[in-house]
């Protein structure tokens, strides 16, 4: 259904319900590949990847933009996400390089 076929709140609340959990289940799978990346990681530092990181938030901006979306509010939330999944990503390298 698209927003201007919404007939009332309630439509607009179950489809914002079923956008939402399309995100997370692709947040889920983003998350799949963090941990399947870890193999390829040759120490700490290449997890972190910080000029990876810096390409990864230039190109989010861009896309915000594209999207009509503030990109300070779009960096900060990848800013989150990227954080929590590198620290996941670091645990899963470490527990693999023991």
């Amino acid at each position: 259904m698209e927003p201007e076929e919404t007939l009332d709140i309630q439509d607009i609340r179950n489809e914002i319900d079923k956008i939402d959990r399309k995100i997370i289940e692709l947040l889920g799978k983003r998350f799949e590949y963090v941990k399947a990346a870890a193999k390829f990681k040759t120490s700490q530092e290449s997890v972190k990847a910080p000029e990876r990181r810096q390409a990864m938030m230039q190109q989010r901006r861009v896309w915000a933009e594209e999207q009509g979306l503030n990109p300070d509010v779009i960096e900060k939330l990848y800013q989150d996400l990227i954080t929590y999944f590198m620290n996941e990503e670091l645990h899963h390298w470490k527990s693999r390089n023991k």
